[in-house]
C-alpha cells in the first residue's frame, strides 16, 4: 500500500541535484525544532481553570483532574517525556530507517509529531494532563526521534565530501524551529487560545513535514560527488580500522564514556530550554524591580 514510500522507489538518477535535499531536510527539522520553544505554553497551561489545586491533591490526581489548575512542574514533564522518547525512538528505529528509507521515516515522523500535537489539543480542551503527556510527550516524542535522524542520515549520504556542512544544515534547522515556532505560537495563543494553537500547529507541521519527506531522494549505490576522491587517512592506535557494529558498540567502555559525556552536556542545555521563557520573564521582572529600587 505504501510502496511509493519505499527506499528503492526514491533512488535518484544521475541528473538529480543533491542541493535539492537540504531544503527538504530543513522542513523536517524546522517543524520538530518547535519542541525547544514549548516553554511558551507553560504559563497558560497552569491558568486554564482559574482555581489552584489544594496541597492535598497528589501528582497522580492532578494528571486526571479537570477541576483545578496544573502546576508548572506538572506541565514541564511534557517536555521531559518528549525528549526521552526522542532518544528512544532514534535508538530503536535507527536501523529500521536505513532499510525503510528517509521518505517513509519522514512521513511517519510527520504523522506522529503532527498527530501528537492534535492529541495534546484535545487534552488541553478536556483538561486532562495525561492526554497532554501522551500526545506531545510520548507520540510526539517518537515523531521527534524519527524526524531528527532521517535528515541527518540522508544529508550525510549526499555530502560525504562535506559531512560537517551536512550535519550543520540539519542541526541548524532543529534550533531554528523554535525561532520560528515561538513567535507563531505566541500569535496563535493570543488569538485562538492554547488548545486551538496546538491543533493548528499540529496541522501546519504535519503538512510541512510530509512536503519535506516527499522531497527526499537517496543516492544510488556507489554514487560519489563529481571530482571527489576520499582521503586516505593514516592508521593510528586511537582510531579503529574496523567498523564497530551497533550490536557490539554498547559492549565497549568507550561507548559508555562518550554516552556519559553527551548525556551530561545535553541534560544541562535541555534543562534550561525546558523553562526558557518563564525563566526569562522572571529574570526580566527582577531586573525591573531592582531598577525601581535604585
Amino acid at each position: 500500500m505504501f510502496d511509493f514510500l519505499a527506499k528503492d522507489k526514491i533512488i535518484a538518477d544521475k541528473s538529480f541535484n543533491r542541493w535539492m535535499v537540504p531544503p527538504a531536510a530543513l522542513l523536517i527539522h524546522l517543524s520538530i525544532g518547535m519542541i525547544y520553544g514549548f516553554s511558551i505554553f507553560w504559563t497558560g497551561l497552569t491558568k486554564l481553570i482559574g482555581t489552584e489545586c489544594s496541597e492535598s491533591t497528589s501528582f497522580l490526581e492532578r494528571a486526571f483532574t479537570s477541576s483545578c489548575d496544573w502546576l508548572r512542574s506538572d506541565v514541564v514533564w511534557t517536555f521531559a517525556i518528549a525528549i526521552v522518547f526522542l532518544g528512544l525512538a532514534a535508538a530503536v528505529f535507527g536501523h529500521w530507517l536505513e532499510k525503510a528509507g528517509p521518505r517513509k521515516a519522514g512521513v511517519a515522523a510527520a504523522v506522529f509529531w503532527g498527530g501528537g500535537l492534535m492529541i495534546t489539543s484535545l487534552g488541553v480542551s478536556l483538561h486532562q494532563l495525561w492526554l497532554v503527556w501522551l500526545g506531545a510527550g510520548v507520540i510526539g516524542g517518537i515523531g521527534l526521534g524519527l524526524g531528527y535522524i532521517s535528515p541527518v542520515s540522508t544529508l550525510i549520504k549526499w555530502f560525504p565530501d562535506r559531512r560537517g556542512l551536512a550535519t550543520g544544515m540539519a542541526i541548524m534547522g532543529f534550533g531554528g524551529g523554535a525561532m520560528i515556532g515561538m513567535p507563531l505560537g505566541d500569535s496563535l495563543i493570543s488569538t485562538y487560545g492554547i488548545a486551538q494553537t496546538f491543533f493548528f500547529m499540529g496541522c501546519i507541521y504535519l503538512v510541512a513535514m510530509i512536503i519535506g519527506a516527499f522531497g527526499y531522494r537517496v543516492p544510488a549505490d556507489g554514487w560519489k560527488p563529481d571530482g571527489w576522491k576520499p582521503e586516505i587517512k593514516k592508521a593510528t592506535t586511537m582510531i579503529s580500522s574496523n567498523h564497530v557494529h551497533v550490536g557490539v558498540a554498547h559492549k565497549t567502555p568507550q561507548f559508555w564514556f562518550l554516552w556519559g559525556v553527551l548525556c551530561l552536556n545535553v541534560s544541562a542545555g535541555i534543562g534550561v530550554l525546558s523553562v526558557a521563557k518563564p525563566m526569562f520573564q522572571e529574570i526580566a521582572a527582577s531586573s525591573i524591580d531592582l531598577r525601581n529600587i535604585f
